[in-house]
């Protein structure tokens, strides 16, 4: 077998006792998965097309102008209501963002470096890793750390592949070095460790259960109601979870998929509601892995 040893038992039955930043009973991280514009399609020179997102038709064997422009949706207009939005209600953000997407819209980044918000990074391009061979995965992981350190200011903590990640991913971050986490996981509800080369190296799970990406063709969202209701009842468990065992909620999201103004109706309603109810840290992912390997790491430097 290739790659890491798989990991079933976790923290176990009795969990692990964690305890939030000022007592929060769920810590909540929203992700902007920020992609417009690095998919794969005709324009980009790719041969092939991105998986049509809210049309229900195979890929296209031709440029596939109308799927294009969904994304370009995104860029143009959905990703500046969910900056309203997130003003608003003065919320942290990841985005889990690709190198070329931030190059294609400076913007984005200037608002990414203004309001405080982190980087994850996504890949130089929205593009599988699994099927490149491990130099050229490196080389495209060193080319989308320089980008966007030149985009927003500073280097990326964090790694979340275009699933699935490879084999070698954990092994190219850890030789790398500079990250102190990656997203590479849905194993958990809470953060844990990995030997990687021989170091302690994080996993900062993330999540599919609340994400935008299931109102597409083939999904199991039906309207903005469902999500909203989602969300609402996750936030009751681990609310009442909380209370003993605190975990982590993560929120996925897509600005050519939230950013529909109905869609974007239901977020807003939920976190509003969620900031009113208190008791919860609202954190980036990278505020998470911090708060990990001080409270719940190996005495050693991460760095």
């Amino acid at each position: 077998m290739t790659g890491e040893a798989r990991d079933l038992v976790g923290y176990g039955r009795e969990g692990l006792q964690v305890r939030w930043p000022n007592g929060a009973r769920v810590a909540i991280c929203l992700v902007i998965n920020y992609e417009e514009g690095s998919e794969y399609s005709y324009a980009n020179g790719d041969g092939r097309n991105e998986i049509p997102q809210e049309f229900d038709y195979p890929p296209l064997p031709v440029r596939d102008l109308g799927n294009e422009t969904i994304f370009e949706y995104g860029a143009r207009a959905g990703i500046w209501r969910l900056q309203r939005m997130f003003d608003e209600l003065r919320l942290p953000v990841t985005f889990q963002a690709c190198a070329t997407a931030l190059e294609m819209n400076p913007e984005v980044a200037a608002w990414i470096k203004e309001a405080g918000h982190d980087v994850c990074c996504h890949g130089y391009r929205w593009e599988n890793v699994s099927t490149l061979d491990r130099e050229t995965e490196r080389q495209r992981l060193r080319m989308a750390i320089e980008s966007i350190a030149e985009t927003c200011g500073e280097r990326p903590r964090g790694w979340y592949s275009r699933q699935p990640a490879s084999v070698n991913t954990r092994e190219l971050l850890v030789e790398e070095g500079g990250f102190l986490y990656d997203s590479d996981s849905f194993a958990d509800e809470l953060p844990y460790f990995v030997p990687v080369l021989g170091r302690d190296h994080l996993v900062v799970p993330y999540s599919f259960a609340l994400n935008d990406g299931r109102f597409l063709p083939g999904q199991t969202l039906s309207g903005p109601d469902a999500f909203l209701d989602h969300c609402r009842r996750s936030l009751d468990y681990l609310w009442e979870e909380g209370a003993t065992r605190p975990k982590l909620m993560s929120i996925g999201l897509h600005p050519r998929i939230i950013g529909q103004p109905a869609r974007a109706h239901a977020l807003r309603e939920f976190l509003r509601e969620a900031v009113d109810r208190g008791e919860i840290w609202w954190a980036r992912r990278q505020d998470i892995a911090e708060f990990w390997w001080a409270n719940h790491g190996p005495a050693a430097d991460p760095q």
